[in-house]
């Protein structure tokens, strides 16, 4: 396969379609996540399909001191990722393409939840992600459109928008793709010093130990649930790894499913022993939220939630999250 290079929309309108177009949306210096993406791509487009990569560094997306100027700019490493993982055409577009008439008056609001998390941190940022990825997917035209779920809150956001503004695409969200050491892949991960790297570890160091809390807070109550006696109840809580004072079968089958409190203290542990590291972890937040509006779950909330954290080593901003699942079925 040769993947085609087009650098404006009436290339890529004059293109013959056969069959489902895939999108994948990217600004660029593509990594294994976004091959991970176009490959998921090709498999829903099929052989008859089309998949068609953007890459455009929006400029509308980044704040005041934010790495627009040294954002990784790597265009003949992408076509080459894109082109094996299966894309039939890299739209590359210039931003007079994008935006003819200068950065546009009109653009789209994120509401409510574009103020939060990121939104908080990063003010406008999801006006502009939104501005763009509603003029690609209007030049591009796809029947399906895939983003990665490290950008859990970017993902919600367009799921959101798709729905609110009856854009006639599917939204697709794919698994987020890590390095051997958990690491969660990242354009930016390049910025990193070996030091660096390793004090960013705890992001997902923090998100994996909020997991296994929940896993071994939904393993005690499965216990409690199976056996009948108060005394049973106990010992069999004790013999998998929890004290006798935290292992009251009363105390357990009363509890709130998931214990969002303790995942959070979990995760807040690690993060806080980064803090002191050489270099430090910087934390912008650690939250556990409702994917539907990104605000903050109760001690009583049941259903799929997202653990997500953000934070600076040294001049290097990185993100990631976990999906989690309170209240299992007795």
């Amino acid at each position: 396969m040769t993947t085609a290079l087009l650098r404006t929309a009436d290339e890529l309108h004059a293109r013959v379609r056969n069959g489902l177009r895939a999108v994948v949306m990217t600004m660029g210096a593509l990594h294994e996540g976004h091959a991970t993406l176009i490959r998921t791509a090709r498999e829903i487009a099929g052989a008859e399909g089309e998949v068609v990569v953007t890459v455009f560094v929006n400029p509308l997306q980044f704040g005041k001191g934010e790495d627009l100027d040294r954002y990784p700019r790597t265009l003949d490493a992408d076509l080459k990722i894109a082109e094996e993982a299966g894309a039939d055409a890299v739209f590359a577009p210039s931003v007079d393409e994008v935006y003819p008439g200068g950065e546009p008056q009109v653009r789209i609001s994120a509401g409510p939840m574009g103020g939060r998390l990121e939104g908080a941190t990063r003010p406008g940022h999801f006006d502009g992600m939104l501005t763009v990825v509603a003029k690609l997917l209007h030049l591009t035209r796809p029947d399906v459109a895939l983003f990665g779920q490290k950008d859990a809150q970017q993902l919600a956001l367009i799921r959101r928008m798709a729905r609110d503004l009856n854009f006639g695409v599917e939204i697709v969200g794919v698994p987020t793709v890590r390095e051997e050491d958990g690491l969660a892949l990242s354009s930016r991960n390049r910025y990193l010093s070996p030091q660096e790297r390793r004090t960013a570890l705890a992001l997902s160091g923090a998100l994996f130990a909020g997991r296994d809390r929940h896993a071994a807070q939904e393993a005690l109550r499965a216990r409690a649930r199976e056996v009948p006696a108060t005394r049973a109840r106990a010992e069999a809580l004790s013999a998998i790894g929890e004290s006798r004072a935290a292992a009251d079968a009363h105390a357990v089958a009363k509890s709130v499913p998931g214990g969002p409190a303790g995942v959070r203290a979990a995760a807040r542990l690690v993060l806080d022993e980064a803090a002191r590291l050489q270099p430090p972890l910087a934390l912008d937040y650690l939250a556990l939220v409702d994917p539907s509006d990104f605000t903050e779950v109760g001690e009583d909330f049941t259903g799929e939630a997202v653990l997500a954290v953000a934070a600076r080593v040294g001049t290097t901003r990185l993100i990631d999250n976990i999906p989690l699942i309170f209240g299992a079925a007795p």
